[in-house]
């Protein structure tokens, strides 16, 4: 019997005097032929297929396709994909965790064995999301904020360290720890994984799927991940393959070398620019040329951080020096970083000088040409010259609603007991945040080193700007304090306020009172300027209309500023103690200054604050859980609930039924996030959600925020299309979740004409833009229009997560003919929509979708089906991806 490819691959490597087996890629080229070209990143899936084939779900002909690839740069595939582990953050892990108790809920129901479901690879979950900047600007404001953390989310923590017990393989790293984007570089992430099976130690690429889309940054490190939907990732940790396209891989060269002044936030900035025009959406990018020579890791990582931002699947840097110097310097072990280089080496996916692979198409940037940056205000993609910012500022202020209404006077306010006035354009909220920057030493010692210019100089920060640093890990304020530049920081107000997403993800905090007052009394467009990834409508605070991604150091010189209608360029940015105006390039620090702080980074550093990593503070260890197999649901709960996604399931799936008579519950434009979708932030009292948690009892200091309640659906389907700047088209001139039931014209909340249609029976459709369902990887974007009673979601294109989320919830994602829009058929959003033939639904085909115009008219469009393979139809056929898995299970 002759050998599969797998078995005939299979050899052995020797790192630091052990024995490793693997599954060659060079004794597998002897039947495939010469794979030397293909891009780093594709051998990485390659081997994947390959240490997988089992004639089944991964086939020889899948292994072939693959290594044809380079044939055309392109393979019309799907392929079962198979990553070695699931990373989670708290705001999606609580609603996995939720979702596999309701699971085995449903198994036990069904009479199958719940011990099946459990985790099959390792998962880790990071508690980073729940953090609030309430306090800031003294030394007390961590320690108040940790308190206020542990307070709000305590029945949350004690659901997820039930799942810890109650689950196999799957750890939970506890709160102030840092960003799970962090933690994975720094510690989590081991370039290249291993395990002992039957008695040998077996070598592979380290690769996982995460359910926040900014898992992503790992492909710094040579890593290939992604960000899923939290329903996919589930599917993936209970062992169910990923299923994928194989994809288009677009090759981005850097050359040179960035210039005095310049940082990797502006780097980034711009290849985010370059690659969303250039369109690379449900591709993977992959970094080469001689520019990465000089490039340091924590670079690298800041632009695989922003992969989601510019729309593709991943960008990845393949493993070189770079790499092991950082492995090194994180305090990983020898024998780690010496099998790391010789697996890659041997796989051919080492990174020589002068390697040039086969790429679809490519890109180029020379470094030195990039220039200092922001993007904003209201996408990542709009990257601005920092000299064209108060441009920049006064077009999108003169685009808000009630411009009209503007007089663009200052208004006048109160804090502590001194008078103030506020302008338009005011800076109010500066801040150090995120993954994206606080993982890269370079600049947030370039911010240090600018405070302490700046203090030294006699400038102060402006009196309404609310700054914080939140760092994405506790090896951040090792290496400030060894530099001696916290105090610095602290004096302008950049005081430490937690360890996690903060401002980044919407947990800004309340603004001081009477500036919430003035902005609402002058209708003022304020700004936000953080160092994060994400600026969304509504996504950092309500009140705030412009949000500004920008450098660490850039961020601390816009607190001194205090004003978007500043040019830092050549404006003074304040003034010293004799009263001279002080300009930017007065207090930016040379790249040598920078260099010499950064050398202040230790090894030591990193393995002390990972010693204990799972340990967690004295509150965390104090949480004591009872271990049982399912959990026990409070009825009073509302954070935790059992969800109700299962409650009507049975062992077979229904056949698929027709779409007949459906209203438009939205018609939304270009660019709708999950942010629009399903907000993270901050709940309204006079919401829907708000309401509901006032009924219970809840009191409005104690609402915490959308993320924070994802395990109970009641919220969250109250807050489906809740978001406070979202514009339903079929409301003109309204922002906020509001639209008509129809056919009356009754202007109602999104939740409430939802519930009447449902009561009538009504199946709903959603019309939107381009680029539906872009950001953040929020699989309750999904859940939430699942919940109320949408079937079908109309858009001209999809992004990638949340295509496969709405699939996943038993959504049909269907496409506008090419040129055909709800503008150009003129669309109101009275129309009815009939969709039929669902049972013989093919992927990739059109599919008839009838409009029925109030008039009684009817127009037949041809929309293409955005089920993409043959693996999301059956998801689509079983009513959802977890539904197929329990059924699975039930076999």
């Amino acid at each position: 019997m002759s050998l599969t490819l797998r078995e005939a691959s299979k050899d052995t490597l020797q790192a630091e005097n052990k024995t490793w087996h693997y599954y060659s890629l060079p004794l597998a080229a002897r039947t495939l032929g010469d794979i030397s070209r293909l891009p780093k990143s594709l051998k990485v899936l390659l081997e994947n297929l390959l240490r997988w084939q089992d004639g089944d779900s991964v086939t020889l002909d899948d292994i072939q396709a693959l290594a044809g690839w380079l044939e055309k740069a392109h393979a019309d595939r799907e392929i079962a994909y198979r990553p070695a582990r699931v990373l989670m953050q708290d705001f999606t892990g609580v609603p996995a965790v939720v979702d596999l108790a309701a699971m085995r809920e449903a198994v036990k129901r069904l009479g199958g064995d719940t011990a099946k479901v459990n985790p099959l690879s390792p998962v880790d979950l990071v508690i980073d999301h729940s953090v609030t900047v309430d306090h800031f600007g003294d030394d007390d404001a961590f320690g108040e904020n940790v308190r206020l953390e542990m307070e709000r989310n305590h029945e949350r923590y004690v659901f997820l360290k039930w799942g810890q017990q109650a689950f196999s393989r799957f750890s939970v790293v506890p709160p102030g720890t840092g960003i799970c984007h962090q933690v994975n570089l720094e510690y989590l992430g081991k370039a290249v994984w291993s395990e002992l099976q039957d008695k040998e130690w077996v070598a592979y690429p380290d690769t996982l799927v995460g359910t926040d889309s900014h898992t992503t940054m790992i492909n710094g490190l040579g890593v290939l991940g992604w960000g899923v939907g939290g329903i996919e990732a589930e599917a993936a940790m209970l062992g169910q393959p990923v299923s994928m396209l194989i994809p288009d891989v677009v090759g981005f060269k850097l050359t040179g070398k960035l210039s005095e002044g310049i940082t990797a936030t502006d780097l980034v900035l711009t290849v985010t620019q370059m690659l969303r025009k250039h369109g690379v959406v449900g591709k993977f990018v992959e970094f080469y040329g001689d520019g990465l020579d000089s490039l340091p890791l924590a670079d690298r990582a800041t632009i695989a951080n922003m992969a989601p931002e510019y729309g593709a699947t991943c960008g990845f840097f393949p493993i070189d020096d770079v790499t092991l110097e950082y492995m090194r310097l994180s305090g990983r072990s020898e024998e780690q970083v010496a099998l790391v280089e010789a697996y890659t080496k041997a796989q051919g996916m080492w990174r020589n000088p002068g390697d040039e692979p086969v790429f679809t198409s490519t890109l180029e940037l020379d470094m030195g040409s990039v220039e200092a940056s922001l993007a904003g205000p209201k996408r990542p993609q709009d990257r601005v010259a920092l000299s064209d910012v108060p441009k920049a500022f006064a077009a999108s202020n003169a685009l808000e609603v009630n411009v009209a209404q503007k007089d663009h006077r200052p208004v006048d306010y109160v804090l502590n007991g001194h008078q103030y006035q506020l302008p338009d354009g005011a800076v109010v909220i500066a801040a150090i945040t995120s993954c994206t920057n606080t993982s890269n030493p370079s600049v947030l010692m370039a911010a240090g080193l600018l405070a302490k210019k700046a203090v030294e100089l006699g400038l102060k920060p402006q009196p309404w700007v609310k700054a914080s640093l939140a760092p994405g890990s506790k090896v951040v304020s090792d290496y400030l304090a060894q530099a001696k530049l916290t105090p610095y920081l602290d004096e302008l107000g950049f005081n430490l306020v937690g360890y996690g997403c903060t401002t980044c993800i919407g947990n800004s905090g309340p603004l001081p009172e009477p500036i919430e007052t003035a902005i609402k009394q002058g209708d003022l467009t304020v700004g936000a300027v953080l160092s994060g990834n994400r600026n969304f409508e509504g996504r950092i605070h309500p009140l705030v209309k412009t949000n500004w991604l920008a450098s660490p150091p850039l961020v601390v010189a816009y607190a001194l500023a205090g004003n978007m209608n500043i040019n830092l360029v050549t404006d003074p940015i304040g003034h010293d103690r004799k009263n001279d105006p002080v300009y930017l390039k007065d207090i930016w620090p040379s790249s040598r200054e920078i260099a010499l702080a950064v050398e202040k980074v230790s090894t030591e550093m990193f393995r002390k604050e990972y010693a204990e990593v799972f340990e967690g503070t004295p509150e965390w260890k104090a949480i004591n859980v009872a271990g049982s197999d399912t959990y026990g649901w409070q009825d009073d709960s509302t954070y935790i609930r059992l969800s109700p996604f299962f409650d009507e399931m049975q062992a077979e799936p229904a056949p698929l039924k027709d779409i007949h008579g459906a209203r438009i519950l939205a018609m939304l434009g270009d660019s709708v996030t999950t942010d629009h979708i399903s907000p993270a932030g901050s709940i309204k009292a006079d919401s829907p959600a708000g309401r509901y948690l006032q009924s219970r009892g809840v009191e409005r200091r104690d609402f915490n925020s959308y993320g924070s309640r994802r395990g109970n659906h009641e919220v969250m389907m109250r807050g489906t299309f809740a978001n406070i700047r979202i514009r339903n088209e079929m409301v003109p001139g309204v922002e906020g979740g509001m639209t008509r039931h129809l056919p009356g014209t009754e202007v109602v909340s999104i939740y409430d004409a939802a519930v009447k249609y449902q009561q009538e029976g009504t199946p709903l459709a959603v019309i939107a833009g381009k680029e539906y369902g872009s950001g953040s990887s929020r699989d309750w974007a999904a859940k939430g229009p699942r919940l109320l009673g949408v079937r079908v979601v109309i858009a001209e294109s999809f992004e990638r997560i949340h295509r496969s989320n709405l699939i996943g919830m038993g959504i049909l994602p269907l496409e506008f003919p090419q040129g055909v829009t709800r503008k150009t058929l003129g669309l109101t959003g009275e129309e009815q929509i009939d969709i039929s033939g669902l049972q013989n639904l093919q992927p990739g085909k059109t599919v008839p979708v009838t409009l029925t115009r109030a008039d009684g008219k009817t127009e037949v469009l041809d929309c293409r089906c955005r089920i993409d393979t043959a693996t999301e139809l059956t998801y689509y056929q079983n009513d959802g991806i977890l539904h197929y898995v329990i059924r699975k299970m039930l076999d």
